[in-house]
């Protein structure tokens, strides 16, 4: 179960793929808008129920927003649990109607994050800040004043979930059998309170096409420009990303020539004055087209950013607000990228020839990539709670 959100149904699908893969029947309740790429990898998908709001429901409100309208949908969901004899539910971590649904037609279910753990941690700064962890007593001390600071707007968080909850018969604290975390390890930033039952399992990709990108010939680097699809992603990326590019064609960088461009995404926005020569455009398959890149330019989101590094290719970062700020500062700091605020083009130009110069942010990726080997295998995990409660084979 995941909504309709990019970042959120394509992890979902990649992950039953993976279960489909191994000889388990899956559904996944999502968008109807993923229908046809989903069937095309021998998926079903239906129709999430619930998603839009109703004219009594507040969407102002963040934590409204979560959960009064997850025990509404989680109503609506398990008759269909009930009806379709599901054995297992994952559910993405903000759909938390999945979760609550299993809990009500008694299954058991697991929770998926598509991004990195965003817990908030004793050992750590606010998660979202993109701060790094503070050294010596003054730097633990900012990190608890901070997460004082926090600690008011999670427990009113924590007490409508709670709430809501209740309302529909369910004790107050949601019980996930497990927790999966579907990003790289290298990303994540050691705590000393890392919650039970939770495993990295790695990114889940999936390829909603078929097509390929016709790559620009020539020499040069290729870059891939990809702005955030996510409403907090910076409007102000791609126009100076093609501004910042169309000089450093005229220029070349340092020894590589001039940089080859293509756009992923249907095409540039109106507004865009500039566009460097030989720009390609359109919709393919990214993990081909990343095989082949030498940066791409993007805003943060974690699912293209994972793609990225699991491909071992660096990153120019300009990221909107949110999980996109702590993760582009969190790439930053491992040397696999570079963080571009305030956006100018200078400053875009600067950070494009310096990546692409220095091979040791090309030697950061690849290290990032490289701590998948330290990952979880989502399947068997699942396989084993399932085996505990000697039920069948399908997956939701």
């Amino acid at each position: 179960m995941a909504g309709s959100d990019a970042g959120h149904a394509l992890a979902s699908l990649g992950l039953a793929a993976d279960f489909a893969a191994a000889g388990h029947e899956c559904i996944v309740y999502t968008g109807l808008r993923w229908e046809t790429a989903a069937a095309r990898r021998g998926l079903l998908v239906r129709d999430l129920p619930g998603l839009a709001a109703r004219p009594d429901e507040d969407d102002s409100d963040a934590g409204a927003k979560l959960s009064v309208r997850a025990a509404r949908m989680a109503l609506e969901l398990a008759p269909l649990l009930a009806l379709e004899r599901i054995d297992l539910v994952v559910s993405d971590s903000i759909t938390l109607a999945g979760g609550w649904a299993a809990e009500l037609t008694g299954l058991p279910w697991i929770e998926l994050s598509s991004h990195v753990l965003y817990d908030q941690s004793r050992g750590l700064p606010p998660i979202g800040a993109g701060m790094a962890v503070g050294v010596g007593w003054r730097g633990r001390l900012r990190d608890g004043v901070l997460r004082a600071l926090g600690a008011r707007s999670h427990a009113r968080g924590r007490a409508q979930r709670a709430q809501a909850r209740r309302g529909i018969g369910l004790p107050p604290v949601p019980a996930p059998a497990a927790r999966f975390v579907a990003t790289l390890p290298g990303l994540e930033e050691p705590r000393p309170d890392w919650p039970e039952r939770t495993h990295l399992i790695g990114p889940m990709f999936f390829e909603p096409t078929d097509d390929e990108f016709t790559v620009p010939p020539g020499p040069g680097p290729l870059v891939v420009v990809c702005p955030s699809t996510a409403e907090s992603g910076s409007d102000e990326l791609t126009s100076v990303a093609f501004a910042a590019l169309a000089d450093l064609q005229k220029t070349g960088v340092a020894e590589r020539g001039a940089p080859r461009v293509i756009f992923s995404g249907l095409e540039p926005p109106a507004d865009v004055d500039e566009t460097p020569d030989g720009l390609v455009a359109g919709l393919g398959r990214q993990d081909l087209l990343l095989a082949r890149a030498d940066l791409v330019i993007c805003g943060g989101g974690h699912g293209l950013l994972a793609k990225t590094l699991s491909a071992g290719v660096p990153t120019v970062v300009v990221p909107g607000g949110g999980d996109q700020w702590e993760l582009a500062n969190r790439v930053d700091r491992a040397g696999a990228g570079v963080l571009v605020r305030p956006v100018t083009r200078a400053a875009m130009r600067a950070a494009i020839a310096d990546v692409l110069g220095d091979p040791s942010y090309a030697a950061a990726a690849a290290g990032l990539a490289a701590t998948a080997r330290q990952i979880t295998d989502p399947v068997a995990q699942a396989e084993q709670i399932l085996n505990a409660r000697g039920r069948g084979s399908a997956c939701d």
